[in-house]
């Protein structure tokens, strides 16, 4: 019997805001893509459940994970803890099937120094514009000025992390984007060395965001 092949990783990472969950979810409905779901401190969202979008747990049991080195990343994000659990990652794998992670750029980076034996494909996502980014985050955050404003406040620094991914893709039609990444993925598995996209497009891109 032919031995199973293993899956591959996928990252998808973005400024809060640009649609990275939105998208994550689209492609773990296509066959032989689980997503890979992330502990985290934070009080979920009014149509967030455990086990389903996080695992919500305490900040001492966050701790304990951390002490046991049971992540194969985590991060603080807004005054947050996120990490995703090595096991159920690495079985996922075995099992020949592909993960998919809704990561920010530091858990990208652990992920990476592991220098794990299976295949990764690292995605960034880039709002259309500034204003747009804010109209998103006011209508997830209920409106709450406040918090858009925090995150508003990371953008600049985190979306200058987009240079350190395999590819980088404007949001501007979440279909448009979802079949552009799903094109990357499949031209990444067929080929050895990674297919060439538009960084010149990309580059201008994100001058008009950060100006």
């Amino acid at each position: 019997m032919a031995e199973k092949k293993a899956g591959i990783i996928v990252i998808l990472s973005s400024p809060s805001g640009a649609g990275k969950t939105t998208l994550v979810k689209k492609i773990s409905s296509r066959k032989n893509f689980k997503i890979s779901i992330s502990h985290t401190t934070r009080k979920p969202r009014a149509n967030e459940k455990h086990g389903r979008d996080y695992f919500f747990i305490s900040n001492q049991k966050f701790r304990n994970l951390i002490k046991n080195k049971k992540f194969l990343e985590h991060a603080k994000v807004f005054k947050n803890y996120y990490g995703s659990h090595k096991e159920s990652v690495i079985k996922k794998l075995i099992n020949g099937e592909n993960v998919i992670f809704d990561i920010d750029w530091q858990g990208t980076r652990q992920i990476k120094s592991k220098k794990l034996s299976y295949k990764i494909i690292t995605i960034f996502i880039l709002p259309p514009s500034k204003k747009e980014l804010f109209k998103r985050l006011l209508k997830r955050d209920k409106k709450d000025k406040k918090i858009a404003r925090v995150r508003m406040k990371q953008f600049k620094s985190d979306i200058m992390h987009w240079k350190d991914y395999d590819y980088a893709v404007i949001n501007d039609q979440i279909e448009k984007c979802y079949r552009l990444i799903i094109k990357f993925i499949q031209e990444s598995i067929r080929h050895k060395n990674k297919p060439i996209y538009n960084k010149i497009l990309i580059k201008k891109h994100v001058r008009k965001l950060i100006s």
